[in-house]
């Protein structure tokens, strides 16, 4: 099974990442938490197998690369410390009272009912869009690593032969044990609390009932989407062993930036040059849109920075479908001196000017 994906982490996960998901994982799977459980010791294994190879960065690297762990020693056995399972510990991530009866109740918060079997875990995906894909919305695909039922045993773990009563439970589905003077009663190891075991494990998943599968996922996305924004895909995350609830499918999107539109919101903002003679005497240009090309006037006298508002020239907002608008910012632009003409003609302009375009700011300045 893939390592990351028995971590519940992505391929870009940190070291601090790695270790938190072994510690949550932990607290669920170790075998002092299930004494007895042969399955939950044997995911155990896995975890500890795949966090000795992604924690550290030359068999990560390994692994990585070829898809292959190197040996670590001793049969890849990764020292369990820092934790008490009966005492609780100071820090965010010590284990408490609450965690105990959490995790020897085998998830009952997930399904429902004491003694269920265990709950996937939850995935995480990115998704990047181009600008324009995001303004139009649709469906999108994401390709996902997830952990799903063995087709061969339906997710049993053992092959459809012949059952007889289970010898850990007497065929009661419960095993229980004793810690101090409290008494702990929780859902069979051996048998899934069915009462009855399976002679032969299932040779394709390792008698786990889940197996790693890389599988398209469609996302659909509204119009607008914006840069950053994360939608649940329900049912699309790793599914719990012994067909326990499937976790869901957390995807963030990212947009690209586009190389003239700025967003803000649902707005656009688009920077015009204009020429001189147009802001001054007015004028009618042509500017693009996100859907094609609008027409704006430029009123006379019109000064670089002024902004010009197009209604729903915007993107479509991704909750009501009404779209923002175009916010067009004037910058003047001035002409290249070319010739003597050219030339000339500038000199009779500041003749003919009168005004004196920096009064104001000296105004300002003195009063």
């Amino acid at each position: 099974m893939e390592f990351y994906v028995i971590l519940g982490v992505d391929q870009t996960a940190s070291t601090a990442d790695v270790k938190r998901a072994y510690r949550r994982l932990a607290r669920k799977y170790h075998p002092d938490i299930n004494p007895g459980d042969h399955e939950a010791e044997a995911f155990f294994r896995r975890v500890s197998e795949a966090y000795a190879t992604l924690i550290d960065p030359d068999l990560r690297q390994d692994y990585d690369a070829r898809g292959l762990r190197r040996e670590t020693g001793a049969g890849a056995e990764v020292e369990f410390e820092g934790f008490d399972f009966s005492v609780s510990t100071t820090g965010d991530e010590a284990s408490t009272f609450g965690d105990l009866f959490s995790d020897v109740l085998s998830g009952a918060e997930a399904s429902g009912e004491r003694g269920g079997p265990p709950a996937g875990i939850d995935l995480q995906v990115t998704l990047g869009l181009g600008f324009d894909e995001a303004v139009r919305g649709g469906t999108f695909g994401v390709t996902v690593s997830r952990v799903a039922p063995c087709d061969a045993c339906r997710g049993t773990g053992a092959r459809r032969v012949a059952q007889s009563r289970c010898g850990a439970c007497a065929g009661t589905g419960q095993s229980r044990w004793s810690r101090g003077h409290m008494v702990f009663s929780r859902q069979c190891g051996q048998c899934a609390g069915t009462g009855l075991r399976q002679q032969r494990p299932c040779g394709v998943c390792r008698a786990e009932g889940i197996v790693s599968r890389t599988e398209a996922v469609a996302v659909p996305l509204p119009a607008g989407v914006a840069d950053g924004t994360k939608v649940r895909i329900p049912g699309k995350g790793s599914v719990g062993r012994r067909r326990g609830v499937v976790g869901d499918l957390y995807v963030t999107v990212v947009v690209q930036s586009h190389v003239v539109f700025r967003r803000d919101g649902d707005d656009l903002h688009l920077v015009v040059p204009v020429a001189v003679h147009e802001a001054a005497l007015g004028a009618r240009i042509d500017v693009p849109t996100v859907d094609g090309r609008a027409r704006v006037r430029i009123p006379p006298s019109t000064q670089a920075g002024q902004r010009l508002r197009l209604r729903g020239r915007g993107v479509p907002s991704p909750r009501t479908g009404e779209p923002g608008d175009l916010i067009v910012e004037v910058r003047i632009v001035l002409p290249e001196v070319i010739d003597e003409r050219v030339k000339q003609l500038l000199h009779d302009l500041a003749e003919l000017s009168t005004e004196d375009v920096r009064a104001r700011l000296w105004s300002e300045v003195t009063t």
